[in-house]
């Protein structure tokens, strides 16, 4: 292992810890790094984008789909600055990733070089912990800490700066053992007081949260909650987490709550939060549940110790990772009967009505092309989304399955929705992938759908076009009525954009035109893209319609 340039050390200890692809766009700052990838061909797929962010997204989201860590690897300056908002999301999402910068020499670090940033600075507040490696032989040292830091505890961000002379440098250091993640594991004093509360409580809820989830684990949490008829709903954007089919499952806790699970959440006597952190989109602004202190009896189950007790104030906060709590609650005996069956029947009824949207304005209902999809999909189908009102349709009527089906980001970027289906597609290439995307939102990052072919990835991404960025104007309309301001969109035809990149595309106008332009897609054997043209007044799932808003 003598005399080998730090980039070949630095790709050794990514082999050494497992990582099987990789996302970025090349720089002349690493082209060491990218030389000693060509010696690690097919074991390191190095997946080359077309835009840093979209990179950034697709390491994020490969991350979340995978619970392995997701690698980007970009430039110094412009590269590192278009990565930053998948790094954010990655934090947000509590998604493991690493973030690899190429970085200008180290004798010109502080004279503002060309394209020069310290990254220390630039990432400190978004990722769990930023470094720069100036020696190479401490290379396998730095790798091995990023791994042990974006998987342990709450997963999240690491990025590391590298600088190019560095990477160049010759060093015989030896490399290390892969990284060994750890977790907390509930103490049997917290489990004790969690089933007595439990024993006390009437109607108590669940809301599930996390990311790195195992479907072992889900399985066990599943098999605890039928077996005590424990309602479980699952926190902003973790739908997936707990199988949507299942007696116990009761909808998502987020904004534009159904009605049944508002008025759930305010007459429960019990409330478990399981790896959420009850953040904003979950609780609906802070309004279904108030910080500091709620009137409910509360238990906060976390897998990083500094979130409990950091906005609302627990009767019980236990750290554990999700996993070990899902299984630690496989092995309790509440033996509460059906003491809770009556409680879970009600809100899984208010669930299930929910499912019928309530009619669309204009020839495309989304409301029926969301029954369509439901009946269709498979069961194991992975479905993004970025953000935007379009995506409440399938956050609100899909119903997910398992842990890897569900790729929506909790940050609400814009942009996320097709570079998670690109590499979800590329990554697993038996699977159904389906994108949820509005008009404005795939413009940001529609290029990646050149990613997805280049690499025989298959999504079928639904552009929801309705010439607006919709949830600005709704906001806009509620807030400043009949005053639009910048939220109208002039757009292109979309099917013919997808068509460009050799893709399979279409546009639908009518709901009844639906069924058979996706059959058509899914039979086309490449990736897809169906534009649906809906009425501007279809704002939103179970919304008025757009004129009808009451101003604020």
């Amino acid at each position: 292992m003598a005399n080998r340039t730090g980039g070949r050390v630095l790709i050794d200890a990514l082999k050494i810890n497992g990582v099987e692809k990789m996302f970025g766009v090349p720089g002349e700052s690493y082209l060491e790094a990218l030389d000693a990838l060509h010696d690690h061909k097919p074991q390191i797929d190095y997946i080359t984008c077309r835009q840093e962010g979209g990179a950034s997204f697709m390491a994020c989201a490969y991350g979340r789909l995978t619970g392995k860590v997701g690698i980007c690897f970009v430039t110094r300056g412009p590269g590192a600055t278009n990565a930053s908002i998948g790094v954010h999301t990655a934090f947000q999402d509590a998604a493991p990733m690493i973030l690899l910068v190429g970085q200008v020499p180290r004798g010109n670090i502080e004279r503002e070089a060309f394209q020069e940033i310290d990254y220390r600075r630039m990432y400190a507040q978004m990722a769990k912990w930023v470094a720069q490696i100036d020696d190479p032989s401490r290379i396998p040292e730095f790798i091995n800490r990023a791994f042990q830091v974006a998987q342990s505890g709450r997963p999240g961000p690491v990025v590391l700066a590298l600088p190019e002379d560095m990477l160049r440098e010759k060093t015989d250091v030896a490399d290390l053992a892969p990284a060994k993640p750890v977790q907390a594991n509930p103490g049997l004093a917290d489990l004790e007081q969690m089933q007595s509360m439990l024993a006390q409580a009437k109607k108590p809820l669940v809301i599930v949260g996390g990311s790195v989830w195992r479907d072992e684990a889900r399985l066990a949490f599943e098999e605890f909650c039928q077996r005590n008829n424990i309602p479980v709903a699952a926190a902003f954007r973790r739908q997936g987490l707990f199988d949507a089919h299942h007696d116990s499952y009761v909808g998502d806790v987020a904004w534009g709550n159904i009605d049944s699970l508002t008025k759930a959440i305010d007459e429960c006597d019990l409330l478990i939060s399981l790896g959420a952190r009850l953040d904003e989109g979950t609780t609906c602004k802070y309004s279904v549940l108030k910080p500091p202190v709620l009137k409910q009896k509360f238990i906060h189950i976390y897998p990083q110790a500094e979130e409990l007790g950091r906005v609302f104030k627990a009767d019980l906060m236990i750290n554990s990772g999700v996993c070990e709590m899902a299984f630690a609650l496989q092995k309790l005996d509440l033996n509460s009967g059906e003491r809770f069956a009556d409680w879970r029947e009600r809100l899984r009824a208010g669930y299930i009505e929910s499912l019928i949207a309530t009619p669309q304005p204009g020839d495309l209902d989304m409301g029926m092309v969301m029954a369509h999809l439901r009946e269709v999909l498979p069961r194991d189908t992975i479905v993004t989304a970025g953000a935007g009102n379009y995506a409440d349709w399938p956050n609100k009527i899909y119903q997910y399955t398992g842990c890897s089906t569900n790729l929506s980001s909790i940050s609400g970027a814009m942009g996320y929705g097709v570079p998670a289906a690109a590499m979800a597609s590329i990554v697993n290439p038996r699977r159904a992938v389906v994108c949820f995307t509005g008009d404005g939102d795939f413009l940001m990052n529609g290029q990646e759908l050149a990613t997805a072919m280049q690499y025989g990835g298959k999504p079928i991404i639904l552009v929801i076009n309705n010439g607006l960025y919709g949830t600005i104007r709704m906001h806009q309309q509620r807030r400043h009525p009949g005053r639009v301001s910048g939220t109208e969109l002039m757009n292109p035809d979309f099917a013919m954009y997808a068509q460009a990149f050799g893709a399979y595309g279409e546009t639908v106008t009518r709901t009844e035109d639906f069924a058979a332009a996706f059959a058509r897609a899914r039979k086309s054997g490449r990736a897809a893209l169906l534009e649906l043209q809906i009425d501007p007044e279809s704002i939103c799932y179970n919304a008025p319609a757009l004129s009808d808003i009451e101003p604020l």
